[in-house]
């Protein structure tokens, strides 16, 4: 990992713990999509986690889900794994994240999963995975020759790129709009500041 300049250089610091978060998007022979997401926190030091002793770089947590789309972004299919937790039980949730088949990633996801997998309905994490499974969706298979994502279907419809005015660079009244989607560019609100044009009601599952 690329080291990153501490906010004061004159204090020193030492590493104490890691999360990595890392999702891989995977073409299957059938035509379907497999988002595989983990989690993972290593301690630097040795601690002790259920009254059993947990060496330092062995994950205190280490999960797995791996959810199957289509090429609308419709979930098909959905499996967990629990490699390392803290708890012996932490993967016995009776195939909660299941519940995920059926959702759209790019309609109202967010909002389902926390309807059906918040809170003690499932695992923390897992549920915490789901969250970056819309955005990873759509840069894992933007630009592929045989998806046609929303997103792209928009761009030449009369309907808004749902991903302009939804973060700073692609704000309407910004320069990386005004260059490369000039028909959507608009002037910053008179006497507002940049980046105050209200966003149209659209998902916002990506940006």
């Amino acid at each position: 990992m690329r080291d990153v300049p501490p906010a004061s250089p004159a204090v020193s610091r030492r590493l104490v713990h890691r999360r990595s978060i890392h999702v891989e998007c995977y073409a299957r022979d059938d035509g379907l999509w497999d988002l595989q997401a983990e989690l993972r926190d290593v301690k630097t030091r040795d601690i002790t986690l259920s009254a059993r002793c947990r060496p330092a770089g062995v994950p205190v947590h280490d999960m797995l889900l791996v959810v199957t789309i289509d090429t609308a972004l419709n979930v098909v299919d959905a499996q967990t794994y629990t490699l390392f937790s803290p708890y012996a039980n932490c993967g016995e949730h009776d195939d909660a994240y299941k519940k995920l088949i059926g959702l759209n990633l790019l309609r109202g996801f967010r909002a389902a999963v926390r309807e059906r997998l918040g809170g003690v309905l499932g695992c923390t994490h897992l549920t915490e995975l789901t969250q970056v499974l819309p955005t990873a969706a759509v840069q894992g298979l933007a630009g592929l020759a045989d998806v046609a994502l929303p997103a792209a279907r928009a761009e030449g419809e009369a309907q808004m790129p749902f991903q302009l005015n939804r973060c700073h660079a692609l704000r309407l009244d910004g320069p990386a709009v005004a260059e490369f989607y000039p028909r959507w560019a608009r002037p910053a609100a008179a006497g507002g500041a940049a980046g105050t044009i209200s966003t149209p009601q659209v998902e916002d599952e990506t940006s």
